[in-house]
C-alpha cells in the first residue's frame, strides 16, 4: 500500500523523440494516468500493435485540459509552440514542465539574443524555475512552471558547477567544452543535416560561438561568456551525449581532492554516478537511463583536468529529467519510474 493518489498528466508533442520517451517512461509510473494532447490539426493518427493499450488522445486546448482534470502538462514542443501553449494551460489550472528553451533564460532580452526571435509571454519568466533538481530541488517542488534544462547544459552544469562553486577552477585560463550528441538531439523534424546519408560514417561540428545552450551553462554555473568556449558535434548515433571539458585547476594537490569536491556536492544524489580518479564514463553506461556519469583525468603538476561527463540526451537530457521534475512537483518519490 502507498499514500499516493493517482494524477492525470498530459503530453503535448508525443510524436517527437522526447515526447515518445516521455510516454514510454510514464507508462511504467504507478501513480500517473497519461493523456495525449494533440496540438497539430494535420497530424496523422497514431498506430500501434493490436492489443496494446494506447493512452487517450484529446486536443491540446484549455477546455480539454479542464475536462480531463489534468494535474500537469508536459510540453515536448519547439520553443515558439511552448510560448503559445503555456499561458492557457496554466490558466486552466495545470502545472507545466516545458522541455523547450522557452523559459530557461530568465528574461525576454536574453531569449531574443540567443533564439533570434521575440518572446511573447515574458511575464512567465518571473515564475519559471530551471528544472535541474540537483541544484534547484526545493524551488521545483513548489513551482507551477518548470523549464526543463537542455541536454548539453545538463551535462555541462553537473560537471562544472561543483568545481566553480568550490573555487578550484583557474577561471583566468578559460574552460573548453567539447560536446558530442546523437542525432535524436536535433529532434524529429526532417532536415538535410540529420538525414541518413549525411550522418552515417560522418562526424561534424556545429554551433560555433552562438549555440543557444551556452547561456544555460553560464547562468547556472556562474561563469562569464569570456571564460567558456563550447562546440557541439553530431555523432552518427541515435542517442547519448558525451562531453569532454578541459580546464586548469588551482590549489588542488591530488586527484582525490578533486573527487572529494564532487562527492561533497553529490553525496545524496540518486542520478549522479562518480568514477574513481583516472576513470571516465562512456555512452554505453548511460544509454536508456536517467543517470549522469562523471569522471576525470588530473595532472597535479600542470593543474590540468579533463572532466568527461555522459548522459542519455533523451532521458536525463530531456524526458527522464522532466519526469524527475514532475515527481517533485506532484509529491511523488523523485526516482519513481526512473530506476
Amino acid at each position: 500500500m502507498n499514500n499516493y493518489s493517482t494524477c492525470s498528466v498530459g503530453v503535448v508533442g508525443f510524436r517527437g523523440y522526447s515526447g515518445a520517451e516521455l510516454v514510454r517512461i510514464l507508462s511504467r509510473h504507478p501513480y500517473v494516468e497519461t493523456v495525449l494532447l494533440e496540438h497539430r490539426a494535420d497530424s496523422e493518427p497514431r498506430t500501434g500493435p493490436l492489443g496494446r493499450k494506447i493512452p487517450k488522445e484529446v486536443p491540446a486546448t484549455a477546455e480539454a485540459i479542464q475536462a480531463e482534470k489534468l494535474d500537469l502538462v508536459f510540453l515536448a514542443t519547439p520553443a515558439e509552440v511552448s510560448i503559445d501553449l503555456a499561458p492557457p494551460i496554466l490558466a486552466a489550472g495545470a502545472k507545466v514542465v516545458d522541455l523547450s528553451g522557452a523559459f530557461r533564460l530568465g528574461d525576454a532580452e536574453t531569449y531574443s539574443r540567443w533564439y533570434r526571435e521575440r518572446h511573447t509571454a515574458p511575464a512567465l519568466f518571473d515564475e519559471a524555475v530551471y528544472g535541474l533538481p540537483e541544484f534547484y530541488r526545493d524551488r521545483i517542488r513548489s513551482a507551477r512552471l518548470v523549464a526543463n534544462p537542455g541536454c548539453y547544459p545538463t551535462a555541462a552544469n553537473l560537471a562544472l558547477r561543483p568545481l566553480v562553486s568550490a573555487q578550484v577552477v583557474d577561471r583566468t585560463r578559460g574552460i573548453i567544452c567539447d560536446a558530442k550528441s546523437g542525432v535524436s538531439g536535433a529532434g524529429r523534424k526532417p532536415s538535410l543535416k540529420t538525414s541518413f546519408c549525411e550522418v552515417t560514417e560522418n562526424f561534424s561540428a556545429y554551433g560555433f560561438n552562438d549555440h543557444r545552450h551556452v547561456p544555460e551553462v553560464l547562468q547556472n554555473s556562474g561563469l562569464g561568456e569570456r571564460e567558456f568556449t563550447f562546440t557541439a558535434h553530431l555523432l552518427p548515433l541515435h542517442r547519448g551525449i558525451l562531453e569532454s571539458i578541459y580546464l586548469r585547476t588551482q590549489g588542488v594537490k591530488s586527484a582525490v581532492d578533486l573527487l572529494s569536491v564532487y562527492e561533497d556536492h553529490y553525496a545524496d544524489e540518486p542520478f549522479i554516478r562518480l568514477y574513481a580518479p583516472g576513470k571516465v564514463p562512456d555512452l554505453r553506461a548511460v544509454q536508456g537511463t536517467n543517470f549522469c556519469d562523471i569522471g576525470f583525468q588530473f595532472d597535479s603538476e600542470s593543474q590540468r583536468a579533463t572532466v568527461v561527463v555522459a548522459e542519455d540526451n533523451l532521458v536525463k537530457g530531456a524526458a527522464g529529467q522532466a519526469v524527475q521534475n514532475m515527481n517533485l512537483m506532484l509529491g511523488f518519490p523523485e526516482t519513481e519510474a526512473l530506476l
